[in-house]
């Protein structure tokens, strides 16, 4: 693992600094590790016009995972939402933060199975943070057939899961069960998200966020970009009420989507999972050229 923010500019590796800082005194981490585009140097920072007028802004998030040894201690108290809002009344500007956290149990572990997500952390990541209580492991690199069969596996089992979730929502819809149905499709979503993560990274993320999930598919395949678009308002209160169902759906009284919302969100859904199909089968075929 590297120490050195060199490559980086001077305002981003002062960010930085500031950013595990603050993680440092509101979370007893073991480690705090820069990975993806930060770390390996292909970051975009990006402004142009669109041909609808409207100006677009892509900038690459800091992707950081936190190393913890008791898990359990922050796992349901919603510390990614603390650590950007203190991030952001702290610094008093924009800084786009995709944060994960897993137990020093749990990471040694896949690093030893060959978990490649966690292998290229250990290999590619920026150590910006160590207790200096633990270290990890040394890494185990899977042989192409490895990584074909565990992507093979991982497709096969979670995009059916994914199109059997859509088959219920359909079921529901059928049935005027809308409430349902709203949490049928928000997790042939996830799934379908699960399924493109697993098999490009072998990483299952810990999240039932689209948000965040369609964030960190975004970045592993273009074609990902804009099947939620959330370009005026009426987008983003569409989105949000997908987002929002895996919990409100069964639980908040509340909660209402009418047929005709759940139609124009069962649209991107399956748009979501013909694209999923199609660059999870051209993933697996660049694997099997490796052999």
């Amino acid at each position: 693992m590297k120490k050195s923010l060199s490559h980086l500019p001077k305002h981003k590796r002062e960010e930085l600094r500031a950013v595990t800082g603050i993680i440092a005194e509101m979370i007893d981490a073991e480690f705090i590790i820069l990975f993806g585009s930060y770390a390996r140097g292909d970051w975009v920072e990006d402004k142009y016009v669109g041909d609808d007028g409207i100006l677009y802004e892509y900038k690459s998030d800091y992707d950081l995972l936190i190393v913890v040894k008791d898990l359990a201690k922050y796992r349901y108290k919603g510390y990614r939402d603390k650590i950007k809002g203190r991030i952001l009344r702290m610094l008093h500007h924009d800084i786009y933060l995709s944060i994960i956290m897993h137990s020093v149990d749990e990471v040694k572990a896949a690093i030893k199975r060959g978990n490649y997500f966690f292998c290229d952390i250990k290999k590619e990541g920026i150590l910006l943070h160590s207790s200096r209580r633990f270290r990890l492991p040394a890494v185990k690199e899977l042989n192409p057939r490895q990584r074909l069969n565990n992507a093979k596996g991982n497709f096969a089992d979670w995009f059916e899961s994914a199109k059997n979730f859509y088959g219920a929502f359909k079921s529901e819809l059928r049935k005027k069960h809308n409430k349902l149905a709203a949490f049928d499709l928000h997790q042939a979503a996830e799934h379908s998200y699960h399924t493109v993560l697993l098999v490009f990274t072998g990483y299952k993320a810990k999240l039932h966020d689209l948000e965040i999930l369609g964030i960190q598919i975004d970045r592993l395949n273009p074609e990902f970009k804009g099947i939620f678009p959330k370009n005026t308002d009426e987008e983003k209160r569409l989105f949000k009420l997908l987002k929002q169902a895996y919990v409100r759906a069964r639980y908040d009284m509340g909660y209402k989507v009418t047929k005709e919302e759940l139609e124009y969100l069962a649209e991107r859904v399956k748009l979501l999972q013909d694209i999923t199909e199609k660059v999870c089968k051209e993933k697996i075929e660049g694997f099997e050229t490796c052999l």
